[in-house]
């Protein structure tokens, strides 16, 4: 199991005694982290990891290290929150035991037990920080919520240990890799499960408007999702759209969108990078409701669209919920948001709000 550290500082968690103790005793402030999801999940948990860094610091000292399992895909990313030393390479809860070294305090963002508790307890820390589950007495934390926003969820479980949270600490630094595509409106079509996917002529119907208005637009995807993506460049017409599909690993992928002028994508990890970078986005919220997921609420370069229809974000068709939304709405929603951008930052109006 690999483990990506940080560029410089520390040991590497290789399983090994931590340095300076030779016995293999866990130093105070050497934390396991375990958010073994994806890149929306790891973004809303940026605020609970900050607190978390900034708790061990002052338990621990200068040498307090926090190992996050997670995806090693986005081990670029869990750097650049400033909370993270090292990445244990984890996807999902199946597999061999957490083996990060002597651990003092174990920390489950992943979810509220028994399986991602007793995976940490495998590790045994010398205490674990986690949500309440019956029948588990090492999980003494508060109850979960299922109602509760997913940013907010977590920093209230790290805050009822004693580490104070802002939700609201969600940024992040502007990446250093440069932008694929500076200025452009980027359309990202995909999303884990098809209850999710707004349908690629509606995506396409949005990248020819706007590129009707002068817009740059790109098509983004990861590589399971050319083929959509490529629906969506292609609708779109001849030179509406860029396919950059496949072809923006997370780095460039974070570029592109810190350098965006607009972001217009459904309820996914992409959506998540826009808050970070306060990137405008229009985000098309279904079946899931924004108050669990979306951005929040005080940030106004971000619009959500939303029927108002629950569903089951893992169903194997569009929600109805989502289909409610069409394409002259995304379109106005867009326009908008380009205006107001360029009301905040001096740009020119688009095209497209002059005609209307």
């Amino acid at each position: 199991m690999a483990v990506t550290p940080a560029p410089a500082g520390g040991d590497p968690a290789d399983g090994g005694p931590a340095r300076g103790d030779p016995g293999g005793r866990a130093p105070a402030g050497r934390m396991l982290v375990l958010r073994a999801l994806g890149l929306g999940d790891l973004l809303t948990a940026v605020p609970a990891l900050r607190a978390l860094r900034r708790g061990a610091r002052s338990a621990g000292g200068p040498g307090a290290r926090i190992i996050l399992a997670a995806p090693d895909a986005l081990a670029p990313l869990a750097r650049a929150t400033g909370a993270v030393d090292a990445v244990l390479d984890r996807s999902g809860l199946a597999g061999p035991p957490l083996r990060a070294g002597p651990v003092d305090t174990a920390v489950n963002l992943h979810g509220s037990g028994p399986r991602s508790h007793r995976l940490l307890a495998a590790a045994r820390p010398r205490r674990l920080l986690a949500f309440a589950r019956p029948g588990l007495p090492e999980s003494g934390g508060p109850e979960w919520d299922a109602g509760e926003h997913e940013v907010a969820r977590w920093c209230r479980l790290v805050g009822a240990y004693g580490f104070d949270a802002d939700p609201g600490d969600l940024d992040l630094p502007r990446p250093r890799t440069a932008s694929p595509a500076p200025g452009a409106v980027v359309v990202h079509p995909g999303a884990a499960y098809p209850a999710r996917r707004w349908p690629a002529e509606r995506f396409a119907a949005v990248a020819a408007a706007l590129r009707d208005a002068g817009e740059r637009v790109v098509v983004t995807g990861g590589p399971g999702e050319t083929a959509l993506a490529g629906r969506v460049a292609v609708g779109a017409g001849p030179g509406a759209a860029a396919d950059l599909s496949g072809r923006t690993p997370l780095p460039a992928l974070a570029a592109l969108i810190a350098g965006a002028r607009l972001v217009v994508c459904g309820d996914t990890g992409v959506a998540h990078l826009a808050t970070a970078y306060r990137t405008p986005s229009v985000v098309l919220f279904g079946p899931t409701p924004p108050d669990l997921w979306g951005p929040p609420p005080d940030r106004s370069e971000h619009t959500v669209l939303w029927a108002g229809r629950r569903g089951d974000p893992h169903g194997a068709a569009p929600d109805p919920g989502l289909l409610e939304i069409g394409a002259d709405e995304a379109v106005r929603a867009s326009v908008r948001a380009l205006a107001a951008h360029d009301r905040r930052t001096g740009h020119r109006d688009t095209a497209l709000l002059r005609g209307t």
